[in-house]
């Protein structure tokens, strides 16, 4: 796989904690979708994508996480916004960005797709993204705020 050039967006702010609404934020994950997309996938799984997979040099593969299911993706795109790690940046209701992180640790990025729908493409970071750190110490300390 061809390698990134290391220039990651340095745009993305997650919301401070003391601005977020919790409340309103578990609200969205019980509306928000995961629509995926063929360039994070070498496997197709149950994504039901057109092209079913079309992995692109340079960009991190959700196979190499193991998410291969809708249901695993979406269940970590809701757990990510229900601990509030979201972008400071909105499209309507919708944050731009949501990070999650798996239990094995490995931090993931999700994109908005459409925000007429609430849907998101996620994938893992690569580890050599500073925000990544970011990302894993908001998911310490705000882990207790998910309701499950």
């Amino acid at each position: 796989m061809k390698q990134r050039n290391n220039q990651f967006n340095p745009k993305r702010r997650m919301l401070e904690i003391n601005k977020c609404d919790f409340k309103h934020l578990l609200a969205l994950s019980l509306k928000a979708k995961y629509g995926g997309n063929p360039e994070h996938k070498k496997n197709p799984g149950d994504f039901k994508l057109t092209p079913p997979s079309l992995p692109r040099a340079g960009k991190s593969l959700c196979d190499s996480v193991k998410v291969f299911t809708r249901k695993v993706a979406l269940e970590l795109l809701k757990k990510g916004l229900k601990n509030g790690l979201v972008s400071d940046r909105f499209e309507g209701q919708w944050p731009k960005n949501i990070w999650s992180v798996m239990d094995d640790g490995t931090p993931l990025e999700a994109q908005i797709e459409s925000s007429e729908t609430g849907s998101y493409h996620g994938y893992p970071m690569q580890t050599e993204d500073p925000f990544c750190a970011k990302v894993i110490d908001a998911w310490s300390e705000r882990n207790k705020y998910a309701e499950t």
